[in-house]
């Protein structure tokens, strides 16, 4: 059995899969099975992939599903996923040649640490720019949030999971009509009981797509406001400063004013601030409407 799973949630896009396989093919270690989560797409992936998986040039699993989006491929890939540790890389983006070997390198230095969930990692563009900024340098061992918002690190980074503790978590909850809810959901329930090793080396390399969920996040707002609303409930709760826990209220606010909830206020864990959150949800929710006008 290999040690990683490199999976790639991926929905329509054949046209840009292929970097990836490629950086894959490169790999200075061949120790990762490519599993890629096929949310319904209707272009030429699967015809694509047979392709790929013909040539053998590295392991590769195929599995397709109904389209329930990101979110839903991430919980079909917890489920399938047996090797002992997993990192996402997206269907836009592609690894550097020796990425599995630095994070298969450094997992062997902790690797016995039943208290660490994994590695965290950095992303950087075509160019060999970072995402955002490093980690600070005598930064060992962290939370993903610790590294926002204790250490005010910016931009995306590349998280390496142990399998084994993914899998205790609930999935993602899935919303009719609706296909997207939050990443950092598990992200931060994962924080609650365990630690990373922070890691000052590239991982991606991540190239946002005008398709992409990314350059759309006012539109995604919109589109998916159960989703949302469900993610900053649970940031809500989890809040490690109030400032953190307004600015969630508002937003969340905004979701079940898109939701018709009228039951919001009850339901939210953390009423009195969700109270006082109130006009500033409204507003926002009125400057996502006006900004993405036309759209729906």
């Amino acid at each position: 059995m290999k040690t990683i799973t490199v999976f790639t949630p991926t929905y329509n896009r054949a046209y840009c899969l292929d970097q990836c396989y490629q950086s894959l093919i490169r790999q200075t270690n061949q120790d990762f099975l490519w599993l890629i989560i096929d949310d319904g797409s209707t272009d030429d992936t699967k015809k694509l992939v047979q392709s790929w998986i013909a040539e053998d040039k590295i392991a590769i699993k195929y599995h397709f599903q109904e389209n329930l989006g990101m979110h839903g491929g991430h919980n079909a890939a917890y489920r399938i996923i047996d090797t002992l540790l997993n990192v996402c890389i997206d269907s836009d983006d592609f690894m550097p040649d020796d990425a599995i070997e630095k994070i298969l390198n450094t997992w062997e230095t902790i690797k016995d640490r039943s208290d660490l969930a994994g590695l965290v990692g950095l992303d950087a563009d075509r160019n060999g720019a970072i995402i955002g900024s490093k980690m600070p340098d005598d930064l060992k061992e962290t939370t993903l949030t610790d590294i926002y918002h204790k250490h005010k690190v910016i931009g995306d980074k590349k998280l390496v999971l142990r399998t084994e503790i993914v899998k205790k978590y609930p999935s993602y909850p899935i919303f009719e009509g609706e296909r997207f809810v939050p990443l950092g959901y598990l992200y931060q329930l994962i924080d609650q009981d365990y630690k990373l090793l922070s890691v000052n080396e590239v991982f991606c390399i991540v190239e946002y797509l005008e398709d992409g969920s990314s350059m759309n996040i006012l539109k995604q707002y919109r589109r998916h406001p159960n989703g949302f609303a469900f993610s900053r409930k649970s940031r809500m709760q989890l809040a490690g400063s109030f400032k953190e826990k307004f600015k969630n209220a508002i937003h969340y606010v905004s979701s079940a004013m898109f939701t018709k909830n009228a039951s919001f206020l009850a339901e939210s864990p953390k009423k009195i601030t969700t109270l006082f959150a109130i006009p500033f949800g409204i507003l926002l929710n009125i400057y996502i409407r006006i900004k993405t006008r036309g759209e729906f």
